[in-house]
């Protein structure tokens, strides 16, 4: 399967696999938001488009096109119309992803911002695009929360695309069910929870043990209780790294 990214651009952005990596996370102690394998993992479920320039928008809270001017820090001359603009009025900046995307009849693309990446005073816009069908490229919009300023980095994703078989999702039947109904799944939750009462006890006690082992890595390793109380492998596939493609360039025919 192919994610056709076709060049709109002289100039277009770098497309990369997401990265694990969030500045917030690095800075907690020993880098504790790591452990948590879905954070993680969403990090890296997609792939970022990244900003070529430094930039620095000002939005006044004004409602005009004007009223949001955006210019480029390594070089206030350089025209930003083929990097991010204000369109859309209101304090939203539109980026140009230099790309139009095709995929495979029934699947589309999630844009939106990088999962867990925090730029305070904007927000970034999610979209679902039929590039099934599409012949021309999409926007990927942020909106100031606020007046004043924001900036990106050169390297920063400012958009986050991920390849999804959307129509299936009407075929989806949410049931809520209780706990009950399903004896085996209720002996192995309570097995977790006893067990992870237990653990959190001896890490408040200061035993020596759970001080060394720092955290329970189930989900980590892919293990799950048996209603015995077991912990064993899931029979299923477990993921705890993604190995997504980096792009690469067609040969001109």
């Amino acid at each position: 399967m192919e994610l056709e990214c076709f060049v709109m651009t002289t100039y277009p952005p770098e497309i990369v696999p997401g990265r694990p990596d969030r500045d917030w996370m690095d800075e907690f102690q020993a880098r504790f938001p790591y452990r948590c394998l879905p954070l993680v993992m969403a990090n890296t479920t997609g792939w970022e488009i990244l900003c070529p320039v430094d930039f620095t928008a000002v939005w006044n809270g004004g409602p005009a096109k004007s009223d949001l001017v955006i210019t480029c820090d390594e070089n206030p001359g350089y025209s930003m119309e083929h990097v991010c603009t204000s369109h859309f009025t209101h304090g939203v900046l539109t980026f140009h992803t230099g790309y139009m995307f095709r995929t495979p009849p029934g699947f589309a693309v999630w844009a939106g911002g990088a999962p867990n990446f925090i730029k305070d005073g904007v927000q970034p816009l999610t979209g679902l695009v039929e590039t099934d069908w599409l012949p021309f490229p999409f926007t990927m919009n942020w909106r100031m929360t606020r007046p004043g300023m924001v900036t990106f980095k050169r390297g920063e994703p400012f958009c986050f695309i991920q390849v999804i078989e959307h129509k299936k999702m009407d075929e989806v039947q949410p049931v809520i069910k209780s706990l009950e109904s399903d004896p085996d799944l209720k002996k192995q939750y309570e097995t977790w929870a006893r067990t992870r009462d237990e653990f959190n006890a001896s890490l408040t006690a200061r035993d020596p043990e759970a001080i060394k082992q720092g955290w329970q890595k189930f989900y980590f390793k892919g293990e799950k209780p048996t209603p015995r109380g077991e912990m064993v492998q899931h029979d299923g596939d477990h993921m705890n790294r993604r190995r997504l493609k980096t792009p690469r360039v067609q040969r001109k025919k």
